[in-house]
C-alpha cells in the first residue's frame, strides 16, 4: 500500500503509515507460530483467517453460528468442523471455510502456523486452529444452514484489554469479547487470546 500511494505521487497519512508498521509487525510476530499440530485425538479443525484490506488494515473472519443449530447456537466461531476421510487439520480447515463462507482453498495464501488445540463443552471435541494469511474474495458467501453472519474486525481493535470482559465459570475464568453481531467466547476466545499474545 506504501509503495502504491508513493508510485502515484501521494503522501501517505500517519494512520496509513501507522496501519502499515502493525501489518508488517504482525505478520512478522505470526512467522513464529509453531507448526500446525495434528493429535490423534483431534476430530476437528477451525481456519483463523488473517487478511490485510485496502486500507492495510490487518483482520480477522469469524462467522456467527444461527441460532436453529443443534451445538452452540449464535456463538461467534472461526469457520471450521470435523475431519472428512483421511484429511489433516490443514485440509478440513480449508474445505469448511469453503463450505461455509465460500473461501476458496487457493486464497489461502500461507498456512502461518498453529495454535494449541482446544476442547469445547464437550470435552471429547479436540479442534486444531491452522492460522493463515488469506486473499480476501470479493465477497464471502455464507452458508445459510451454519453461518448467520461473517465478522471482520481489525486485529487492533481486539488487542484493546479494555473490550475484554471476564466472568467466572464452575473455577474458571472464561473470556468474553461483544460484537454488535454476537458475543465471542469460550474455546474461540481461547484460541484467540492466545493468538493476540503473540502479538503484543
Amino acid at each position: 500500500m506504501w509503495i502504491e500511494l508513493a508510485c502515484r505521487g501521494v503522501a501517505p497519512s500517519w494512520e496509513a503509515y501507522r496501519l502499515m508498521l502493525f501489518a508488517m509487525e504482525v505478520w512478522d510476530q505470526l512467522s513464529m507460530l509453531p507448526p500446525v499440530a495434528n493429535p490423534p485425538a483431534a476430530r476437528y479443525a477451525v481456519l483463523v483467517p488473517l487478511y490485510e484490506d485496502s486500507s492495510g488494515t490487518v483482520r480477522i473472519v469469524f462467522t456467527r453460528r444461527p441460532e436453529h443449530m443443534r451445538t452452540h447456537p449464535g456463538d461467534v466461531v472461526f469457520p471450521g468442523g470435523g475431519k472428512e476421510g483421511g484429511e489433516g487439520p490443514i485440509d478440513t480447515a480449508k474445505r469448511e471455510a469453503w463450505e461455509e463462507i465460500r473461501l476458496p482453498p487457493d486464497a489461502v495464501g500461507a498456512v502461518l502456523g498453529g495454535l494449541t488445540p482446544v476442547t469445547t463443552r464437550n470435552l471429547q471435541n479436540l479442534i486444531v486452529p491452522v492460522v493463515a494469511r488469506i486473499e480476501r474474495p470479493d465477497r464471502f458467501v455464507p452458508d445459510p444452514a451454519e453461518v448467520e453472519s461473517i465478522i471482520e474486525p481489525p486485529v487492533d481493535h481486539l488487542l484493546d484489554e479494555e473490550r475484554w470482559t471476564t466472568e467466572q465459570w464452575y473455577g474458571h475464568e472464561l473470556w468474553f469479547y461483544q460484537f454488535e453481531e454476537g458475543t465471542l467466547w469460550g474455546a474461540t476466545a481461547f484460541i484467540v487470546r492466545e493468538l493476540l499474545e503473540y502479538l503484543r
